[in-house]
């Protein structure tokens, strides 16, 4: 860091003394009704019949986030999870749950290929190279393809300034937490580039076991060829180690011990994405581009919630386990937007190819479980061996991902806007299964469409209404670990989930929005109904091992709304939320016969808050200019901690506190995060035996953070 750093600074003032006699004439204005993730190009909200909600650059900028949740937050009707060290999982329109019903983009791209869904993709993020962060809830698989089903989170990076800039940045807080930032650009002639870094480390915090650290570069360079004709390069790269903590019981929880049942699970994580895109305007009513890209991606893992442990069956041994996960790939994605004047239609197209080669192990450890006093809690977990002898999966797979879609919107009548598309994805795993010595091929391919309407009938009021389809291939690392009943033992033939099917989604889903008092409040709404088929079962059998099925329903709906009122230049406020119910319709536990509950129909699913929401009061007193404050409240209700909803989890409310100054070209700011010090835990999970345990997944107290950052600009 401490070159990019050095180069930063002779960059900076290399361009600075290039461009002093430069004027500034040029505005930037942010339109905040326009959104680029809604149809893939630069769309009005009145156009858009979908869900969807922007975090601007003020607000990515005020917020100073030491992860990415502290900002995705914001958003009505989204919980994001934190599970520490910028781990997470999500929750919109579903629990909270790091099944793969949702997508996460770069600059328009998903982060990760269709079968290698990952829910902590979002800390690869450098939090230092946010221009816009959208997001769209409900399905978007007719536009972007599989996984895009919950909700789909698209990370829009910072472009190259016309003028000169340069910031440089430090934080830190109270457990042992610090941060150093650096991003800086400019354009130069034809050429623009801007350039962030960050780096982060966490060492001897409130939780024992919990040290990450945390590197990440982001180079962008555009090259204007002419004034119709550019070129875009994007790299980024990552490194990323930490330690997995993991839960603690629920004595040590209200005795706020944070103490870590274990010392040896971790987390690591190295990530090169590079693409270069080409983009032209052959007129003003015609465009294209088209992206070349490459990701090169290694996780590896011990991971705390692979452990294994019974207070029933042998209570001091347990088992865990480690693997490994590498893949890269290589693809395109070209599109085309054509406008014509009949009906005002716009139509959208393109087409997508992704080869990704994936290798993937995992192999059990033996532990020993060191109990607490009653035997039903695990006090210290130790590793007694590594058992690579034991295989839980080893295979390697080459992907072949093929999508092409479209998407036309037309005004057939005035004040109403008409939408359709559609995508066809197929998605082809050739693989080489190691533990039981067979090759063969997966294919998964499937048709999802979308229809939506837009009715605006006055200038400052807006409805909505559409139909759509989601699906979510299964993971192929659920397709290839050996099933529990053999395990890989030795002279025993593996057994694997060949037949697992992608679960498929429908929505329906009516929304709006209304601007009052010359747009000092606006609000918004959604109210949504929607289905999910052939989800994954965990199933009990007669000999009491289990099995994965394609076969669950569930059904999720719910009302989320947002309200943002601003009746001055000193005062903002936002307000924002969602009620929900995630509920099992057709969901098989059991087919053992002498179990007294064999499904869970009609019960609600656990981990899923029915009201959820985070507001925001920000004041910028006109006697003290450059000065902010705010104060943001995170609600979560309860809910259930177990699939058969006999125990909850009060839920929370919690405030933080944000305030900061720029004098010249230097911010002074400080974060203070659970303002009241509340006692609370991020997730709280339990089996369904009535003498389960909570795994409590705590909190963060009380946490002040302070920075300082120098910002250097000719604009």
């Amino acid at each position: 860091m401490k070159n990019i750093l050095l180069a930063f600074l002779v960059m900076s003032q290399f361009v600075a003394g290039q461009n002093k006699s430069q004027k500034d004439t040029v505005k930037i204005v942010e339109l905040e009704n326009v959104f680029v993730t809604a149809n893939r190009t630069a769309t009005l909200r009145k156009e858009t019949p979908v869900a969807i909600s922007k975090l601007t650059a003020k607000t990515i900028n005020e917020t100073k986030a030491v992860a990415a949740y502290e900002l995705v937050n914001k958003t009505p009707g989204v919980l994001m999870v934190n599970l520490g060290n910028e781990q997470h999982m999500m929750a919109i329109r579903q629990p909270m749950t790091t099944n793969a019903y949702y997508l996460y983009l770069e600059d328009g791209l998903p982060i990760r290929p269709m079968g290698i869904f990952n829910h902590n993709a979002l800390l690869e993020i450098n939090q230092f190279n946010l221009q816009n962060i959208e997001v769209i809830k409900g399905p978007v698989s007719s536009l972007y393809g599989p996984e895009a089903v919950g909700g789909t989170i698209n990370l829009i990076s910072l472009k190259p300034s016309i003028h000169p800039e340069f910031k440089f940045g430090v934080q830190a807080d109270q457990w042992g937490y610090k941060r150093l930032q650096v991003a800086g650009g400019a354009t130069i002639g034809k050429i623009g580039f801007h350039i962030a870094g960050i780096s982060s480390l966490q060492e001897n915090g409130w939780m024992t076991f919990s040290d990450y650290n945390k590197d990440n570069l982001n180079i962008r360079i555009d090259y204007n060829i002419t004034p119709s004709t550019r070129l875009i390069s994007n790299t980024m790269w990552g490194k990323y180690y930490s330690d997995m903590s993991g839960g603690v019981n629920e004595n040590d929880f209200y005795n706020r011990d944070y103490k870590s049942t274990s010392d040896f699970t971790y987390r690591k994580s190295d990530a090169l994405r590079t693409r270069l895109t080409l983009e032209h305007d052959w007129n003003e009513n015609a465009s294209s581009y088209l992206t070349v890209y490459h990701r090169d991606n290694k996780l590896g893992q011990n991971p705390s919630y692979g452990i294994r442990w019974s207070a029933i069956n042998n209570p001091t041994t347990a088992t865990g386990e480690i693997n490994s996960n590498d893949f890269k790939s290589y693809g395109a994605i070209g599109q085309h937007t054509q406008k014509f004047d009949f009906l005002n239609t716009k139509l959208v197209a393109g087409a997508l190819y992704d080869f990704s080669p994936v290798s993937y192990w995992s192999h059990r450890i033996d532990l020993k479980a060191n109990l607490n006093p009653g035997g039903l809690t695990v006090n210290k977990y130790e590793v007694i061996a590594e058992r690579p002898d034991i295989k839980i999966a080893d295979y390697t797979a080459d992907i072949y991902n093929a999508a092409g879609y479209a998407q036309l919107s037309l005004n057939p009548i005035e004040k109403v806007i008409l939408s359709i598309g559609g995508r066809y994805d197929n998605m082809k795993v050739d693989y080489a299964n190691a533990l039981d010595q067979s090759t063969g091929n997966k294919i998964y391919d499937r048709f999802t469409f979308k229809a939506g309407i837009n009715y605006n009938p006055f200038n400052n009021i807006g409805f909505y209404g559409n139909y759509s389809q989601g699906f979510s291939p299964p993971n192929i690392t659920s397709i290839f670990r050996a099933k529990p009943r053999t395990g890989g033992t030795t002279g025993v033939p593996a057994e694997f989930y060949y037949n697992l099917k992608p679960a498929t989604f429908e929505n329906y889903e009516i929304g709006g929005w209304i601007s009052l008092l010359k747009n000092k409040l606006n609000f918004d709404y959604a109210l949504y109904y929607m289905d999910g088929k052939n989800e994954l079962l965990n199933v009990r059998l007669e000999n009491n091992d289990t099995d994965y099925r394609s076969a669950g329903e569930t059904r999720h709906k719910g009302i989320e709304f947002g309200l943002n009122y601003k009746p001055s230049t000193q005062i903002s406020f936002r307000l924002g939320g969602t009620y929900a119910q995630h509920t099992f319709i057709d969901f098989q536990i059991s087919d053992k016969s002498t179990d007294a509950l064999q499904d869970l129909n009609g019960k609600e699913m656990p981990n899923a808050p029915r009201w959820s929401g985070n507001s925001e009061l920000s004041y910028y007193p006109n006697w003290l200019p450059n000065f902010r404050t705010a104060v943001e409240w995170q609600h979560v209700g309860n809910y259930y901690q177990d699939q058969v909803n006999t125990v909850k989890y009060s839920g929370y409310d919690i405030f933080n506190f944000r305030a900061g100054y720029q004098w010249k070209g230097i911010e002074i700011y400080g974060n203070i995060i659970n303002l009241t010090d509340k006692l609370y835990a991020y997730n709280v999970s339990r089996a369904n035996l009535s003498t389960s345990q909570p795994a409590y997944l705590a909190a963060a107290p009380r946490t002040f953070l302070l920075g300082i950052q120098y910002n250097f600009s000719l604009r």
